[in-house]
């Protein structure tokens, strides 16, 4: 193993010196000029190669461009309910992170020592936080939802699906530019633009791409009339797209994000307590009306920086094969205050200041031969996170001010050797099989400080992870490895139709407990004993898929549907403290996952298109383990898995979605759409307490837009929240800080109109 191990290091090593040479290029983008071929067809690269969307064996879905237009999304969340159990919001209190979760399956803490279970890639790059995630889509060519574990194919594993986003790249050839401009309720300006060039005739090509976007805030403090939850973000993005050869094309590509918010308020639905006095009510306005408290003084916000670069290159090499190499650099750098309890008090107020960089390197070697097609590739990545947070909380103890600095670092160096091959034994039949081997090794280190005021400095304490711990629990070092397999088998009963059942494991990285203050955060005492436990072990996932695909009555009726099973186990849960201020984080056992999926897309007429998605999730819990003395106040602190269900996995997604054009004539044509959603109910936090929970909600949409002729200018009115429907997006849980349950709200009814060009 350790041969092995050194073997795929130094094959990195090599790659990166090579990546260093060779230019490089994006691993899902660089194949595809479309989302949609002849007859609109929908072409992806979810298996690293051109293919319909039907002769992929994968659950998958696509959005193109016009896509995300009809649905009126600016942002990521803006998919929100409209692929089959996928719930993706924006979380943890911040205007820029991305709460992703698909098929139950998502990150339990926003914290950088948690892994997310959904990976997003830009361009083939993958991003590891979840902060700065929650992305504009101004310059999107489309976003690919793969649903279920991923690994054989992509740089990093996942085990619960990727959002994959694709940019459009500079044509070669031909001149074109596009803008927008959007003006909306609560003084919302919304400015897009794009231009892509030619330099050099069919040899190089630039992009540049830039969002502006500025709203004021939808939720007021009553106490001093402020405005929070606001938009205030900047985008840009330049591409560079070079063919030197007709074997060669090199693709340089830099982003730039800057947002400048005020504080991102919930709602507090439980009573505040110091001690055991009641500081503020739950739900202290009464029923939600877009109002909520905080005691920052109004100068504190939210600010990120977020940026990076990629060399990427497509080599071809003969008639078989070919070499793909995908070298990037990312800098983050988010300064986030929060008010956890959402009061006008200083129970639960924080800072998190966060200094983010990773460098990834991948190869990839792609071969399609007649009967046989696949890609071998390796990976690595080398991130370091470093950040400092200050809790404020004079409000909580009553007797005197308290205080808490925490200054950590995390370095993760992850290696990976992965392959996938397919090898079709007849025109129908075809056998897919994969494997890859993941090895990452992971420091962290920590000093925690609490300050105490007059009359009580006597209690200031200093607690250091690892130092503070006994060896040999006091490395700070871990190393976490898994073999992922995956086998599918596909039969096509007809060149429009495709059967396909498969199984794959899925793998998610080990850690440290990020919310470390004290010891009792990682031990316990069991039969009287201190048991540490430093690091919390890595998930797995084997998931077990059926599914059918199809296109009918020469492509105006499409179809798919999957069934699928997960066994799910060492369920990595942030769970609610047996004391004041403790934050353990448990393996707490196995899930029990398992659904359906159906899409459909149809064209009754030739200016009518109507889709619907559905998706059916049962996630339970086989066992949660909380053996902790005296229990916790957690999911399940009795060991009864019928009173637990996993948290942000509602039963039910569904999307209904339809337009029709109406012709004109010479003046031009007029469009009618809109869409449906519903998320059934779901918890919203590990602790299954029903005040952080989502009793489900309908969302609905409308736009109406006109188009001159010829298609080059467009005007478009569109409402998004139609009914002014209330629905809980995330919740926090820190019942053990001041009972702290907190709840975030999507936004209200909102009004735009926008007008814009295309050529």
């Amino acid at each position: 193993m350790m041969a092995a191990v050194s073997m795929i290091r130094k094959t990195l090593v090599l790659g990166v010196a090579l990546g260093a040479l060779l230019p490089v290029s994006p691993v899902l983008a660089q194949d595809t000029a479309g989302v949609v071929a002849d007859e609109g067809e929908i072409v992806v690269s979810a298996r690293r190669r051109d293919e319909r969307l039907i002769d992929v064996p994968v659950a998958v879905t696509a959005f193109s461009q016009g896509d995300l237009e009809k649905l009126q999304s600016v942002d990521l969340a803006g998919l929100q309910g409209a692929s089959p159990n996928l719930n993706i919001v924006q979380g943890r209190g911040s205007a820029a992170s991305a709460n992703i979760f698909i098929r139950g399956m998502g990150q339990p803490d926003a914290l950088q020592t948690f892994d997310p279970a959904v990976g997003i890639y830009v361009d083939g790059v993958y991003l590891s936080r979840i902060q700065g995630a929650l992305l504009s889509l101004g310059d999107v060519e489309r976003i690919e939802v793969l649903r279920g574990p991923q690994g054989t194919l992509y740089g990093k594993n996942t085990i619960g699906g990727a959002v994959s986003i694709v940019s459009r790249k500079p044509d070669l050839g031909v001149l074109k530019a596009q803008g927008a401009a959007t003006y909306g309720s609560y003084e919302q300006v919304l400015l897009n633009g794009y231009v892509s060039a030619p330099l050099v005739a069919d040899k190089v090509a630039l992009s540049v791409a830039g969002q502006w976007d500025k709203r004021d805030g939808l939720v007021t403090d009553p106490r001093t009339g402020r405005k929070y939850n606001d938009r205030d973000s900047l985008t840009g993005r330049a591409i560079l797209r070079a063919m030197p050869t007709e074997t060669l094309e090199v693709i340089v590509s830099g982003d730039y994000t800057r947002q400048r918010n005020a504080l991102t308020l919930g709602y507090a639905t439980a009573p505040v307590l110091q001690g055991a006095t009641v500081l503020a009510p739950a739900n202290p306005y009464g029923a939600y009306d877009y109002k909520a408290s905080t005691s920052f003084k109004g100068d504190e916000g939210q600010r990120l920086d977020h940026w990076g670069a990629s060399l990427t290159a497509n080599l071809d090499l003969g008639d078989v094969f070919s070499l793909t190499s995908i070298t990037a650099y990312r800098k983050l750098r988010p300064d986030l205050y929060i008010d956890i309890d959402a009061t006008q008090f200083e129970i639960g107020d924080v800072f998190v200041g966060i200094d983010q960089h990773q460098f990834s390197q991948e190869l990839q070697l792609k071969w399609d031969m007649e009967r046989f097609a696949g890609v071998f590739g390796l990976y690595y990545l080398n991130e370091t996170v470093a950040s400092h947070q200050e809790a404020y909380a004079d409000d909580l103890l009553g007797y005197t001010t308290f205080t808490r600095t925490i200054d950590d670092e995390q370095n993760t160096k992850s290696y990976a050797a992965f392959g996938q091959a397919t090898y079709d034994f007849t025109e129908q039949l075809s056998l897919t099989a994969g494997l890859r081997y993941t090895r990452e090794n992971r420091r962290y280190n920590r000093s925690t400080s609490t300050f105490f005021g007059p009359g009580f400095t006597a209690f200031n304490s200093t607690f250091k992870f690892p130092d503070g711990l006994p060896a040999p629990f006091n490395t700070g070092k871990a190393t976490f490895e898994a073999w992922t397999p995956s086998a599918t088998v596909s039969f096509k009963p007809s060149a429009d139709t495709l059967i396909y059942a498969s199984a794959s494991r899925g793998f998610k990285s080990g850690g440290f407990n990020g919310r470390a203050n004290s010891i009792a955060d990682v031990s316990q005492v069991i039969d009287g004993q201190r048991v540490y436990f430093p690091t919390f072990r890595p998930e797995t996932v084997w998931t077990y898929e059926t599914g059918a695909k199809g296109s009918f009555l020469d492509g105006r009726v499409r179809l798919s549907a999957n069934a699928f099973y997960s066994d799910y186990k060492d369920f990595q849960a942030r769970v609610g403290g047996s004391g004041l201020g403790v934050f353990p984080v448990l393996n707490a056992g196995k899930l029990r996952i398992w659904g359906f999926e159906a899409e459909a897309a149809v064209r009754p007429a030739t200016n009518w298109n109507v889709r619907a998605s559905f998706g059916y999730l049962n996630a339970e819990y086989k066992e949660f383990n909380d053996t902790r003395q005296p229990p916790a106040p957690s999911c399940n602190p009795t060991g009864n898995a019928i009173t637990c269900q996993p948290a942000f996995a509602p039963p039910i997604t569904l999307t209904l979605a339809s337009d029709y054009t109406i012709p004109l004539g010479a003046s031009g044509s007029l469009t009618l759409g809109g869409d449906a959603r519903f998320v059934d109910k779901h918890f919203l936090s590990v602790d299954n307490r029903n005040n952080l929970s989502e009793p489900g909600y309908w969302l609905a949409n409308a736009y109406l837009q006109y188009d001159a002729p010829g298609g080059r200018y467009y005007v478009r009115g569109g409402v998004k929240n139609l009914t002014g429907s209330l629905y809980r997006t995330d919740g926090q849980e820190f019942s053990s800080v001041g009972n702290i349950q907190t709840v975030y709200l999507g936004d209200p009814r909102t009004y735009s109109i926008t007008a814009g060009f295309r050529f």
